[in-house]
């Protein structure tokens, strides 16, 4: 084989090195971005019971206004996406955590309003 035919080769398994390594990376980028979006979705969704169990009457099991009794369900305290508590529960806010379970660095912070609307979102963690 020639110097140019073995250059040429190096040259080669170079570029596919550098293809596989930024490949790698984006699939590792891609990977956090799906597990933050299912966390928000999953926080989404507690929001809405918290703002129903506000809406709801005392007689009724509910919170006649006030988030400060509300209990997330067992059922999803923890899935596949992270695991979620309340951090805070006052009459017209509640604060939501959530702590990815790929990575406990990885935490999203939520404050749902009296109107049962997700505000003030702070991410941790690769989230940023």
């Amino acid at each position: 084989m020639g110097q140019q035919q073995i250059l040429l080769v190096i040259v080669g398994v170079i570029i596919v090195g550098l293809a596989i390594a930024v490949g790698i990376a984006l699939f590792g980028a891609q990977s956090v971005a799906s597990n933050r979006d299912a966390m928000i979705t999953d926080l989404q969704h507690i929001s809405l019971l918290a703002y129903q169990y506000r809406i709801t009457l005392r007689t009724m099991a509910g919170g006649q206004g006030d988030y400060s009794l509300f209990v997330i369900p067992s059922q999803m305290t923890s899935n596949s996406n992270g695991t979620y508590s309340i951090t805070d529960a006052q009459p017209n806010t509640l604060t939501l955590q959530a702590v990815s379970a790929n990575s406990v660095a990885n935490t999203i912070t939520v404050i749902v309003d009296s109107q049962g609307k997700l505000g003030s979102l702070t991410f941790g963690g690769e989230f940023q």
